[in-house]
Parts: structure tokens; C-alpha cells; sequence
């Protein structure tokens, strides 16, 4: 019979997921020619504090914060997963998006100054999909993955 992970080992896990989540965004970006939108943006920040909440609880050995940072880890990877289910629905018009994925009104600049704006500015939409896989776009895998890694995330707070 296999032994269970440790508390240690879901919490390695379960942040090695969210850094590879992060390479694949950048890597999509930056390799693949694919700008972020707003809301990809916010999909990448709870990666980040899960990663930084991980490396923490890997340091300090104290079952007690441990346990609590990864209940906090846990939230982070909900919350990625949340805003991927909501950026999902915005794709799939399910739904508007927010204000940040179209334009605004503007005052107090040139036409000149404003068409230079817009000439320079990558146009990223957040209701068009960019890249999908199996009919499931950036958005709907991090979603998925996401809520694999807040089970992990989960598993972990409940080691003793």
C-alpha cells in the first residue's frame, strides 16, 4: 500500500502547479506572440501568491501556520479559478465583460496624441479567445487546473 503524501509534498505540488501555470502564460505571451487581457491579467496574481504562500509554508515548520497558509493557498487557487470560470462566461458571451476590455470615454488629449495611443496599443479583447484546446480556451484550463490545485491545496491543510 503506497504512503500518503505529506503536508510538505502537496504544498511543493500544489505550488509547482501554480509556477507552471505562470510559465505557460508567459510562455504564450512572450513565445507565442499572445498579449494578455485584463482579465488574463487577474488570473495570473493568485498564481503568484499561491507560489509565494507555498515557498513560505515549505520554510517555516510550524504545523499551525502551515496549515493556515495553505488554507490560504487554497483560496488563492479558487480565486484564479473563479475569475477563469468568469472569463469562461465573458468568452462564450454568456455574459458582459468589464469595462477594462473595451474602450472608454477620453478627454483632454490630441487627436494626434490619441491616435498614437491607439496605433501602439496591442488591441487584446476579453470576450475573444486567443487559443483553445478541446473546445476549452486559456481561461476554462486554468479554471480546471485551478480547482485540481485547490484540492491539493486543500489535502495539504488537513495533514497533521
Amino acid at each position: 500500500m503506497a504512503k500518503a503524501p505529506s503536508r510538505s509534498a502537496l504544498i511543493a505540488l500544489a505550488s509547482a502547479g501554480s509556477f507552471l501555470a505562470l510559465a505557460a502564460a508567459y510562455a504564450f505571451q512572450y513565445l507565442g506572440g499572445l498579449a494578455p487581457c485584463h482579465l488574463c491579467w487577474l488570473q495570473r496574481y493568485p498564481h503568484f501568491a499561491a507560489l509565494g504562500l507555498g515557498l513560505l509554508a515549505l520554510m517555516i515548520r510550524l504545523p499551525v501556520l502551515a496549515r493556515l497558509l495553505a488554507l490560504a493557498g487554497g483560496a488563492a487557487a479558487l480565486t484564479t479559478s473563479a475569475v477563469g470560470a468568469y472569463h469562461t462566461g465573458v468568452e462564450r458571451h454568456w455574459w458582459p465583460g468589464p469595462s477594462t476590455c473595451t474602450s472608454g470615454s477620453i478627454t483632454n488629449v490630441s487627436a494626434k496624441d490619441l491616435l498614437a495611443q491607439i496605433q501602439a496599443a496591442p488591441v487584446v479583447k476579453c470576450d475573444e479567445v486567443a487559443w483553445q484546446m478541446l473546445s476549452l480556451s486559456m481561461a476554462s484550463w486554468n479554471m480546471v487546473f485551478s480547482l485540481g490545485l485547490a484540492v491539493l491545496w486543500l489535502m495539504a491543510s488537513r495533514k497533521h
